[in-house]
This record gives structure tokens, C-alpha cells and sequence, in this order.
């Protein structure tokens, strides 16, 4: 097992500082986009040091390859990231992360990524537990809301309405992992995960047409740039919902699933991101940007 190939895309959208190590893939997503212009300027400016023929950074795999959805980036966030990895890479396990957020922990301020997940973590992870099918970071705690609730209080809840209708025609038999899932008052955020191949089949092609349907049943017009992301934020939980249903069943133990330490690998303003949680509990102030 410990010889197994593993594969880890790191979705960014502009050129930043990563983590070296053979684990990780560093991916373009939104390419198609950039490669028409379409991105706005702010967004293009970042990315400096970009090729003037491409617009994609060197050193990052464009994710408009192959087979992929790379013009649906405004709306599934990191997951057109997902998808091409999925249906272009052939490693035994692949994984999700951020350019910003990491699995592993966090290392000093001179090398944040000291203690970031690597292959060599990786191999000696899969050796201590050979039945691992997917790794996803642990839990964040919401306390005071429920994933629903945060969601209705941050976004719009029609969301989760119309999610929830879907997954009833779709997928039936997940609808109580959904009930029970929304309840929770925390869960595996971030879109962030790393699965052995055959449960990557199994979650793609359970979430990609419950977003696509989700889409379509939504007024996407006057949306702006941050609400548009609608569907990566619906993800979030729906990761959980798969991970409840799939454990009950039986298709993936509790002991396969491991949940791992994870970070951020740049400033975050915790006042101002608790001030916000706060507000849109209490006063119904929705999210307007991230933190």
C-alpha cells in the first residue's frame, strides 16, 4: 500500500508561493476564462509573471485540458479544479487543496509549510492505515449555528431548498444523511479531500449533477462575483452528506475516513471574520466577500 501513487491538485487562481513536493500539482483553475480575457483586470494583474500567451502561470497546469468544465469556474470555485483531476489523472489516490489552505500543520513564519502534508507524511499515513479511502480536514465547529443555519444566515437559503429537492429526485436514499447533515453544527469544510480513486467515481459522479441541476434551477442573472460561487459553498456540505450516507451504508468504514489538521497558509483577520459570522447570525447581514 505504501507504494501507492497519490496526487494532490493545488487549485489557485493567481501566482503564489507553494508548497514543493512530488505530492502536489499546482492547477489553473478558471483557464479557459483567462485564456479569453474574460477574467476582470484586478484578477489579472495578480497574476504576474504570467506567460502573455496564456495568462496562466509558469509552473501551474491549466485545467481547461482534457476533459473539464474549466468555464464553469465563476460558479464551482476549486471544483473545476476537482473535476479535471478527475477525469485526467490516473493515481491511485487524488486530492484537493487550496493555495491557501493546506492539510498538515502550520509551520514557522520564515517556512509556513514545514509541516504541510508531503509524500513521505503520505506514505507513512497509508502505512499506519492501510484501509484509508478518504482523508478530509477536520471538522470546523460553528457552535451557535448548524450547517444549515449558517448557510440560510450567510447566503441565500433558497439554496438549500432547492439543493434538497434535487437530491429527493436524484438521490433519494441520501435524503436523510441531507436532514441529518444540515443539523450538524460543524462539518469537513473547504471542498478539500484526498480519495482513493473508485470513491472519487463515487462522490463525482454523485455531486457534479446534483450542482449542475442546481444551477439550472437558480436565477444566476444580477449575481455578483461572490454570490455567483453559490454551488462551491453548496459543495461543502454535500461532502458531508455523501461521507454520512456512504459510512452508514457501509461503503466506507469509520476507520477509512481520516480526518487531518489543517491551515491557513496565509494572514486571516479572525476579528473581522467573527465579527461577520456574528452579524449575520444575529442581525441577518449576509457575507458580502471572503475573509
Amino acid at each position: 500500500m505504501g507504494s501507492s501513487s497519490v496526487k494532490v491538485i493545488i487549485a489557485a487562481h493567481k501566482k503564489c508561493e507553494l508548497p514543493r513536493d512530488e505530492i502536489y500539482l499546482p492547477v489553473f483553475v478558471g483557464a479557459a476564462l483567462k485564456r479569453s480575457g474574460a477574467l476582470e483586470a484586478s484578477e489579472a494583474s495578480e497574476a504576474s509573471g504570467a506567460s502573455e500567451a496564456s495568462g496562466i502561470p509558469e509552473g501551474f497546469t491549466p485545467d481547461d485540458t482534457g476533459e473539464n468544465i474549466s468555464v464553469k469556474n465563476p460558479y464551482y470555485c476549486e471544483l473545476t479544479g476537482l473535476y479535471w483531476a478527475w477525469k485526467n489523472l490516473r493515481d491511485d489516490y487524488i486530492g484537493l487543496v487550496h493555495y491557501r489552505r493546506f492539510l498538515g500543520r502550520r509551520g514557522s513564519k520564515k517556512d509556513p509549510y514545514a509541516g504541510v502534508l508531503t509524500k513521505k507524511l503520505w506514505d507513512k499515513e497509508l502505512a499506519a492505515n492501510p484501509d484509508i479511502k478518504v482523508i478530509v480536514p477536520q471538522k470546523r465547529n460553528y457552535y451557535i449555528e448548524t450547517l444549515g443555519s449558517h448557510y440560510a444566515h450567510t447566503h441565500d437559503a433558497t439554496h438549500l431548498v432547492t439543493t434538497r429537492a434535487i437530491i429527493a429526485e436524484q438521490q433519494p436514499d441520501y435524503l436523510n444523511s441531507f436532514d441529518r447533515v444540515i443539523r450538524q453544527r460543524s462539518g469537513h469544510m473547504f471542498n478539500m479531500m484526498i480519495m482513493k480513486r473508485d470513491m472519487l467515481d463515487n462522490y463525482c459522479n454523485w455531486l457534479f449533477p446534483i450542482l449542475d441541476e442546481l444551477v439550472k434551477r437558480t436565477d444566476i442573472s444580477g449575481l455578483s462575483a461572490f454570490d455567483a460561487r453559490f454551488p462551491g459553498r453548496i459543495a461543502e456540505i454535500l461532502l458531508n452528506v455523501w461521507l454520512d450516507f456512504n459510512a452508514d451504508i457501509g461503503i466506507i468504514s469509520r476507520r477509512s475516513i481520516v480526518s487531518m489538521s489543517f491551515f491557513e497558509a496565509g494572514r486571516v483577520n479572525w476579528l473581522k471574520k467573527g465579527t461577520s459570522f456574528l452579524s449575520a447570525k444575529f442581525t441577518g447581514k449576509r457575507y458580502k466577500g471572503s475573509f
